[in-house]
């Protein structure tokens, strides 16, 4: 099959290429390299694809609409994976057009050339930012999810939106994936577990919000690619009653911790305690993620399970490696 992936460069697209070239697709990857976090870890994550044979890479922007037509065309690809995109809570607090141009114009883009290149199947990344201030746990996606809590969140209910609307007017098969806090080794330097794994290491302070009374329902890496691979392979169809062929499912571990164990458990693989700096709740922040993830066991016969201690394992033992 032929594949295309944007956001390749990325931390959960390096490894969905990865995967989808290791059982014999061909992989076309796109990425803009920008600067939101180091281009040396991208650089570096396309080096670990550069050994598949059957992997090609574009540096382009979404934004860049005839970009977008001419890779897809181009590539020949039947389905596409769209991982692109500007990722962030509290940086959509300062830099809106950012997400604007990437997550609203290039999500457009991408949707409107599958639709001219006819293609079979479009898998997007949502986010589990979309439930906002939902309170009733875990997270369904039968909920209501009108009530965002960052700009970050309203672009990703948006994307869902619009895809839901391409797949009732012209009958494009589209599924987003709400993606749960996904965590693991080549993961992006902004998140939290990345960025108290350093501070660790150089002996300095780690912030934690809301006085660490908050539940994150964590998602291994491989997890969260095994449930887009399978996703990808099942394109969904028009409903008895002529339903759009649009479907959404939660990407999450079914399992959420509170952020002082799992502060302790990335002190145990990290051999480090941390000095910690209790601070007051961020605006845009969830004090509590959980994903129900019936549907997606239903769809795929696969639900993740990786346990926190195992995949936190494998991110220190990456992290240690790959900073020295």
């Amino acid at each position: 099959m032929k594949v295309l992936v944007t956001g390749a460069a990325g931390f959960i697209g390096m490894h969905t290429c990865l995967r989808l070239a290791a059982r014999g697709d061909e992989v076309v990857g796109i990425d803009n390299l920008n600067d939101y976090y180091s281009p040396r870890l991208k650089q570096d994550r396309l080096a670990q694809l550069a050994s598949a044979p059957n992997f090609r890479f574009e540096a382009i922007d979404i934004v860049d609409e005839a970009a977008v037509r001419r890779v897809l065309a181009g590539s020949g690809a039947r389905r596409v994976v769209h991982l692109a995109a500007q990722a962030g809570v509290r940086h959509s607090m300062h830099h809106p057009q950012a997400y604007v141009a990437s997550n609203l114009v290039g999500f457009g883009n991408v949707i409107e050339a599958c639709r001219q290149a006819g293609v079979e199947h479009l898998v997007y990344a949502s986010s589990s930012s979309v439930y906002g201030g939902n309170t009733r746990l875990p997270f369904s996606e039968a909920d209501n999810v009108d009530h965002p809590v960052s700009l970050y969140a309203a672009t990703k209910k948006s994307n869902e939106l619009v895809a839901y609307s391409y797949s009732h007017l012209h009958g494009l098969p589209t599924t987003g994936a709400r993606f749960f806090t996904v965590y693991g080794p080549w993961g992006r330097p902004d998140m939290a577990y990345y960025s108290f794994a350093r501070a660790m290491l150089q002996g300095e302070s780690i912030q934690v919000f809301n006085e660490g009374r908050m539940r994150r329902d964590f998602t291994y890496i491989d997890d969260a690619v095994e449930s887009v691979t399978r996703l990808l392979d099942r394109p969904p169809v028009r409903g008895p009653q002529g339903e759009a062929p649009h479907r959404v499912y939660n990407v999450g571990n079914h399992s959420p911790v509170s952020l002082m164990d799992f502060i302790g458990t990335l002190e145990q693989a990290i051999g480090r305690p941390a000095a910690k700096e209790f601070m007051p709740m961020q605006p845009g922040d969830m004090r509590e993620t959980y994903a129900d993830t019936s549907a997606l066991k239903a769809a795929t016969g696969f639900q993740p399970s990786t346990p926190l201690a195992t995949g936190l394992r494998a991110f220190a033992q990456w992290f240690r490696a790959y900073h020295g």
